[in-house]
């Protein structure tokens, strides 16, 4: 049974901590001895699990631009030769080549390790696992850590080797290849001009190692260096203030296309050239469009949030839209648990960009998506269009909102099934409410146009005492519509802090 300190280091299936000091009240909990604990862990769990001696094994670890992060590798690397297993050291990557060192050929490793803990502040850190099938579940963390908790680690006579290795060169040259056998061309992206907004992150050799190779103009990209005190904006396409400055550098550029990944870029926005963002239901819209052009009827598995704009302009492409739980990981087994039973789904997309492609291994990876995003763009520009046209159709919301109600009390999971039980029973009886029959996450309820023309989605957050709601409209002033109808029944449950949705009515 893991203890209360190592269980707060499990998030889902990453280990993630406090690394720096800096913010009150977040003492450091992911030090380097800590790190090189779960490091031998992994190397042990991985021994278990291949049938191998760790003097055979070789392990890949990369790390993003955070200040903790270098010293850190050469903690997890130093614990991992000391355990007999050699450690190939990527330097600065990104997850998704980090994965990419386990299945491209003439590297195929045993396992790989990414040091990043995303879009979080610069005092966070974490650790990623990888083997061949794909990052690591859930169980499989407990398991690790509980290793590392215990500490009966193996005494190895022999040390292993540490050997540096440019791989993100690599993994660049691989998606350059791709967009150039789809395009037929060398230059393919002579005379577009496409920028990259890295955030300070490990992003930055998108524009040098795959735009400027092609042949694109990326005059106006920024913060490409990497620098782990993220000055100018928190490397995250969600963040308001970051696609704003992404935008901003579209327009005053005069830019094609605009690119921003998160830190460790397993996630990318996009604006066109028109600023406007490429985001959200827009980017879950544009990737559905180019699968269901190349995959006639694929199936798009999503989560829970997305509009129903969406699933119109999915369904009316012939592709089906399949909306399943928040969470990156369980959108990524769902589409392969869809796949494995004999329906093919080409992409499974969290809203948060998230994007996992089953060409690509059903791997989340920023850079890939925008390789396909560009690979449309230069087919589209030869007939005289703009990546945006293919997603015209597409019906949005005018309003939308999220409001996360606190539960105040320590039994939340039962508190918020129960909420959610009797508010089902509730919508049934009420006139006008209309409960989603391809929900699979708390509860979705639409409405006609005389009650706010929209919907909401309540649901339990999967970790936290948090019930996030998430209410959108097709009108103006639907939302407070939508938002007061809810509030008539859930302000009878005193352990709910309401202020959020009162905001909102």
């Amino acid at each position: 049974m893991l203890d209360k300190q190592w269980k707060k280091l499990q998030n889902g299936s990453d280990v993630r901590g406090v690394a720096l000091e800096g913010i009150e009240g977040q003492p450091v909990n992911l030090t380097n001895d800590i790190a090189s604990q779960i490091a031998k862990a992994f190397v042990c769990w991985l021994s278990d699990k291949l049938s191998k001696l760790p003097e055979s094994i070789k392990i890949a670890v990369g790390c993003d631009s955070r200040i903790s992060s270098k010293p850190l590798l050469d903690a997890v690397a130093d614990a991992i030769t000391s355990s007999g297993a050699d450690v190939i050291d990527c330097g600065m990557a990104s997850t998704p080549a980090m994965y990419m060192t386990l299945v491209t050929d003439g590297y195929c490793y045993d396992g790989s390790i990414m040091i990043t803990a995303s879009h979080l502040p610069f005092n966070r850190n974490g650790l990623k696992f990888f083997i061949k099938s794909g990052g690591l579940e859930h169980e499989d963390i407990t398991e690790i850590l509980q290793i590392a908790q215990d500490g009966n680690f193996p005494i190895f006579n022999k040390i292993g080797a540490r050997t540096p290795l440019d791989f993100i060169s690599v993994y660049a040259k691989g998606l350059c290849d791709k967009i150039i056998k789809a395009t037929g061309e060398q230059k393919p992206l002579s005379g577009l001009k496409i920028i990259v907004d890295a955030g300070n992150g490990a992003g930055g050799f998108f524009a040098s190692k795959v735009l400027e190779p092609l042949g694109a103009d990326t005059t106006g990209s920024q913060f490409l260096n990497p620098d782990g005190n993220f000055p100018n904006h928190i490397p995250n396409p969600e963040d308001p203030d970051a696609m704003d400055s992404i935008r901003d550098a579209v327009l005053n550029s005069k830019a094609d296309l605009g690119l921003i990944f998160d830190t460790d870029v397993d996630r990318v926005g996009a604006v066109d050239n028109m600023g406007r963002e490429i985001n959200r239901n827009r980017l879950i819209a544009l990737i559905s469009a180019i699968a269901i052009e190349e995959h006639p009827g694929t199936c798009i598995v999503t989560d829970s949030v997305t509009s129903s704009g969406l699933k119109i302009f999915i369904e009316s492409l012939g592709g089906i839209h399949y909306r399943y739980r928040r969470g990156y990981k369980n959108v990524i087994n769902k589409g392969i648990e869809l796949n494995n039973s004999g329906t093919d789904c080409q992409v499974a997309i969290e809203t948060s960009g998230h994007a996992a492609l089953k060409e690509n291994y059903f791997l989340d990876d920023g850079a890939y998506l925008a390789v396909k995003l560009i690979i449309k763009m230069a087919q589209l520009v030869k007939e005289g269009k703009q990546l945006s046209s293919i997603i015209e159709s597409l019906q949005e919301p005018k309003e939308a909102g999220e409001f996360r109600l606190t539960i105040n009390t320590e039994d939340f999971k039962p508190y918020g099934q129960k909420l959610i039980d009797e508010l089902e029973q509730y919508a049934k009886s009420q006139q006008g409410w209309t409960i989603a029959d391809d929900n699979r996450e708390g509860i979705r309820v639409s409405f006609d146009k005389d009650g706010g023309d929209g919907w909401f989605l309540l649901r339990l957050s999967l970790h936290d005492p948090v019930i996030p709601i998430n209410i959108e409209s097709n009108i103006e002033g639907g939302l407070k519509t939508i938002a007061n109808k809810l509030y008539d029944f859930v302000k009878q449950y005193d352990k709910l802090n309401l202020s959020a949705l009162e905001k909102a009515i």
